[in-house]
């Protein structure tokens, strides 16, 4: 690792000088990329690659199941990422599609508790009810409010 270094994925060792973009947790600067299966799976190839392809079929099961949740009731994100976690227990591409999330997501939570954005968006929300308000409000006024087993048949 390189002290000060300004690319991304790179710890600065020194001082507290480090950009939120920059930071990356020491557990996985300590793991790196890569396999984390048993070693004695590592050693034999075909051993290997069928833990590949069964951690492979998991996950995509398990992303599949949480794609199926996002319309439906469940916990449809939480479960996808589980996903993209058990796949990242062997492929270096889902462990960076991993990090870069956190990354994200981390910055998106310190973005909405500035207390500026947060005054923003509910001043938005505000605005969006009272015009929801006035809608729906002109609509009873014009139509009324009409039950629908009272509709007559035309």
């Amino acid at each position: 690792m390189n002290t000060g270094s300004d690319e991304p994925g790179e710890v600065a060792v020194a001082g507290d000088e480090r950009k939120a973009d920059d930071r990356v947790s020491e557990a996985d600067a300590e793991r790196g990329l890569g396999s984390r299966a048993p070693e004695f799976i590592k050693a034999r190839r075909a051993l290997h690659v069928s833990w590949q392809v069964g951690v492979f079929v998991l996950g995509l099961a398990v992303v599949a199941l949480g794609i199926v949740m996002l319309p439906l009731p469940g916990p449809g994100w939480v479960v996808i990422f589980g996903g993209m976690a058990i796949w990242a227990t062997e492929f270096v591409w889902a462990q960076l599609v991993l990090r870069w999330t956190k990354r994200k997501v981390t910055e998106a939570a310190q973005r909405a508790l500035d207390p500026q954005v947060r005054r923003r968006n509910i001043t938005l929300t505000v605005i969006g009810l009272v015009i929801v308000g006035v809608l729906v409000g002109i609509y009873l006024w014009k139509f009324g409010v009409v039950m629908p087993w009272k509709i007559k048949d035309q």
